[in-house]
């Protein structure tokens, strides 16, 4: 699967949980796309701001700041769906087909859990930061709202590791996401 196949993307999952994880997919290429574009606008307005006119944006480092988190934690989700997570895969090669099928489904099943435990230490976090009542100086508004899309991420991430649990106990070959078949496409080189 490449990059650019978010646009045309169709889980193979059956069902209810394949039309969610479609819907899923789109939304979050449209949020990191948009998110990439505007961090890109405003870092451009601010310095054409500051160098032509002397004074840049004071929100700018804010909306950049939002822009940010948003793109990390929209981006955690949709790597686990593509399969492109970092690997360490030294031993995971070496073993024989049984052997990554299970290391893959273990993986991936405490890799899911470890998502929404940290989903739920991230909605505490937001809890906590809600009860002070602190605003972002320039934009005016409550800086928990900022932070919305951690928890969002993670459970979106815990979700995608879980459906790769499942697709590896329904199906004979190994994944390493629900869409993504393990193995090396021959268009990969060697670094």
């Amino acid at each position: 699967m490449t990059d650019s196949d978010s646009l045309t993307y169709h889980s193979e999952l059956p069902g209810l949980l394949g039309k969610l994880d479609t819907l899923i997919c789109k939304i979050e290429s449209f949020m990191l796309a948009a998110g990439v574009l505007l961090m890109a606008l405003n870092t451009c307005v601010n310095v054409i701001a500051r160098f032509g006119f002397g004074q840049g944006l004071f929100f700018s480092g804010e909306i950049n700041r939002i822009l940010i988190v948003l793109i990390t934690f929209a981006g955690i989700g949709y790597a686990a769906r593509h399969g492109r997570h970092i690997r360490m895969s030294a031993l995971y090669d070496t073993l024989p087909f049984k052997g990554r099928k299970i290391l893959m489904t273990s993986i991936a099943l405490i890799t899911g859990l470890i998502m929404l435990v940290l989903a739920y230490f991230s909605y505490q976090y937001i809890v906590s930061v809600y009860d002070r009542g602190r605003i972002l100086p320039a934009l005016g508004f409550e800086i928990w709202w900022i932070y919305i899309w951690v928890p969002l991420g993670f459970i979106v991430t815990g979700i995608q590791y879980w459906l790769t649990v499942y697709k590896n106990l329904t199906s004979p070959d190994v994944y390493l996401s629900a869409g993504v078949l393990d193995g090396y496409a021959e268009t990969e080189s060697e670094v």
